[in-house]
């Protein structure tokens, strides 16, 4: 039987950057015999993040977010995958405040506060992090680190995939914003690079979860 992989879209705009991303990634997973089910969390029932009720550090709740609300079951799925997908556009030199809300449930439900062992997780598993933006992709490198290295001590081993400067609208003309981007650049990238990316982490995709 093949994995079971678990993709969540953390952004609002459905066949754009960050969603398309995604579904070429599962599409590679799909391609190495891996079953994919999505989440689109823009789209759940209301949730928040942490609520600080230490619920998760009672041992008979160990490793399981006692809050329940709309990101309950992308949570219980997780716990019981092969692998996750996740993706966010930048918002702000952010992720968006619906990956945060879920970053922190998945996070903190895995944290002891104690160094032996700092994580109750039993069932790491590989994780994929996908980050796009409209600005180049070359100044977030401190912020995915962060999330790397917090991912795969909590969750399992992560690898990032970034793309920046990517186009915002199908025609930038219909706003004032062409003084503040080069729309040309934008429309030319998003016609040359980022089918290429598509490609690449379809790839990933299927190195990592076939």
């Amino acid at each position: 039987m093949g994995k079971r992989i678990i993709a969540v879209n953390a952004g609002p705009r459905m066949g754009w950057n960050t969603e398309t991303l995604i579904t070429e990634a599962s599409k590679g997973a799909e391609s190495a015999g891996a079953t994919v089910e999505r989440f689109d969390l823009f789209r759940l029932e209301k949730y928040t993040g942490c609520i600080s009720c230490f619920g998760c550090k009672k041992e008979k709740f160990k490793g399981h977010c006692i809050c329940k609300d709309g990101l309950t079951p992308v949570l219980d799925a997780i716990r019981e995958s092969d692998g996750l997908i996740i993706g966010s556009p930048n918002y702000l030199s952010e992720m968006t405040a619906s990956f945060r809300a879920l970053y922190e449930r998945l996070i903190f439900q895995n944290l002891t506060y104690s160094m032996n062992p700092m994580c109750c997780n039993e069932h790491m598993i590989p994780v994929l992090l996908i980050m796009t933006s409209n600005a180049p992709d070359t100044g977030y490198r401190g912020l995915l680190r962060n999330y790397q290295q917090t991912l795969s001590t909590f969750v399992g081993p992560t690898e990032v995939f970034v793309s920046g400067d990517t186009q915002q609208l199908k025609d930038y003309s219909t706003t004032d914003w062409p003084w503040y981007f080069n729309a040309e650049a934008k429309y030319r990238r998003h016609e040359l690079v980022f089918p290429e990316e598509c490609k690449k982490i379809s790839m990933l995709g299927s190195k990592l979860f076939g």
